[in-house]
């Protein structure tokens, strides 16, 4: 009996804030999308696909947050996870400027050197493109620490917005704590809009990978004692993890 309570309760619980998300939907912040290509490198070679995005990538990207093409850029280390190595990203806010700012920066660098890029294909020569709208988060990606952890997930996709309602109302308070006492540099939440399976996208960033894990397990421990914690579950039931180091970033 006290099962079926807890579970009944966790559903009206969830109902309430999926009323509520929508009743605040007119009060959102400025949309924010991203844009982040998945590189498969050759792990021998990775580094100097680094030296190129930072001799090649970062001025151009600079160039273009200076003048208004994009908010943000950065470039992303693998440091554990699955067969991702580096991840580049932009901001936007909206899908036509992230498709605009992708050609004018590709076009650039060809006409800089051509050579580079070519190099920087042979290293990583393919790739899993995502465009990310941002649901929730701090709100301070000037302030990212320099390690990333990001859990994608798998989700059932007549519920997300269930999801999206849980993290906001219930998971969003644990993450804000641990930004407000410094354990946690920023965190987000994120809706897929152009990709392959995954369907959400949680980060977290702090100063440090020693730094990220200690906070992510406080984040772990808040969460199992949460009743509502198995019906996130339940919707977005499978995951794939990465810890990034972040290597370039221009907020």
């Amino acid at each position: 009996m006290k099962g079926i309570i807890t579970a009944a309760a966790a559903l009206a619980s969830l109902a309430c804030l999926t009323a509520s998300d929508t009743a605040l939907a007119q009060d959102k912040p400025p949309e924010s999308y991203i844009y982040a290509t998945y590189f498969k490198c050759d792990v021998t070679l990775q580094e100097r696909a680094d030296e190129i995005a930072m001799q090649l990538d970062k001025p151009l990207w600079d160039a273009a947050i200076a003048d208004g093409s994009v908010a943000g850029w950065g470039w992303m280390a693998h440091h554990t996870g699955g067969h991702w190595r580096r991840v580049q990203y932009f901001r936007a806010g909206s899908i036509d400027a992230l498709l605009a700012a992708q050609k004018k920066v590709g076009d650039q660098a060809d006409a800089k050197n051509k050579k580079l890029v070519t190099e920087f294909g042979r290293i990583c020569n393919s790739h899993d493109d995502y465009i990310w709208r941002t649901v929730a988060g701090s709100g301070n990606e000037r302030a990212r620490g320099g390690a990333s952890f990001s859990t994608y997930y798998v989700c059932d996709e007549a519920r997300e917005s269930e999801a999206d309602a849980l993290v906001k109302g219930v998971f969003a308070p644990i993450y804000d704590r641990l930004v407000a006492d410094g354990s946690l540099k920023s965190w987000g939440w994120n809706e897929h809009i152009v990709g392959a399976q995954y369907r959400r996208l949680a980060t977290m960033t702090a100063a440090d990978v020693g730094a990220l894990m200690k906070a992510r397990t406080a984040v772990v421990a808040a969460l199992q004692k949460n009743p509502l914690t198995p019906a996130f579950s339940a919707i977005c039931g499978s995951h794939a993890d990465y810890i990034w180091e972040i290597k370039g970033e221009t907020p």
